[in-house]
């Protein structure tokens, strides 16, 4: 299996840094994940700071892994022990081929201790701490106010698949988390969405584009889709979030 191999060849590559532990979450944990179809989402904890000589070491790290496939969506952001409790902190990330910062959200966090796979060292338990119930709602409420709302008024960028899809998913899941503090898959999301209103024909375009063959889609049925997205997703998120002012 690709997966594993790249995930082993990950986890060797590291060995020079002697992590503390190196962790998977998101769909790769959760038991939805799609080979080729999914990202691989990870977190390393290294023994100490991350000064310029380990961030160049990190770099040459994942530049080794280019050749492997799935590569590319493999997405690792780098913790220390002093630094992991510090929710707001900023963490050196790789993504999409190349380094930034980014903080670890309380939806990773709550991913790790429920469902966190353990690929080298320590668990999760005792180098995270818990998040509490009103932190993770208060967080994905934000998000959809403040990040997917807004992006809803930027119509072009609802003509590509990966909008539709994860803002769709993306609300499903702020709404079970919001409403009943827990975490759900990707698939549970996609099987919730219709039972809230969402449009049938877009639930199935995006299922059949992550676990079927999708058919190639015409520019019409393009724009339908945005169209149809945008109209549920706007009075659906300004539900949701009001309800939490």
């Amino acid at each position: 299996m690709d997966t594993e191999t790249l995930l082993a060849r990950f986890v060797r590559e590291l060995s020079s840094l002697d992590p503390v532990a190196v962790w998977a979450h998101g769909s790769l944990a959760a038991g939805d994940y799609q080979e080729g179809r999914s990202d691989l989402d990870l977190i390393a904890v290294l023994p100490g700071r991350v000064t310029p000589g380990v961030v160049w070491r990190i770099a040459t790290a994942h530049a080794r892994l280019r050749e492997l496939p799935l590569a590319a969506g493999l997405h690792c952001t780098y913790l220390t022990p002093s630094t992991a409790a510090d929710p707001g902190r900023r963490h050196l990330t790789w993504a999409h081929e190349e380094l930034f910062r980014r903080t670890v959200t309380p939806v990773t966090r709550c991913e790790l201790h429920a469902f966190g796979r353990v690929l080298h060292g320590r668990p999760p338990a005792g180098l995270l701490p818990p998040v509490e119930d009103r932190e993770l709602t208060d967080f994905v409420v934000r998000d959809q106010r403040d990040f997917w709302r807004p992006a809803l008024d930027n119509a072009p960028l609802w003509t590509r698949d990966v909008w539709v899809d994860l803002g769709l998913i993306t609300f499903a899941r702020a709404t079970v988390t919001a409403r009943e503090g827990r975490l759900i898959s990707k698939r549970e999301a996609l099987d919730l969405l219709p039972g809230l209103g969402a449009p049938t024909e877009v639930v199935e375009d995006v299922r059949s584009r992550r676990y079927d063959t999708p058919a190639t889609p015409t520019g019409q049925w393009t724009a339908d889709r945005a169209r149809l997205t945008r109209d549920y997703l706007v009075p659906a998120i300004d539900a949701l979030t009001a309800s939490y002012d």
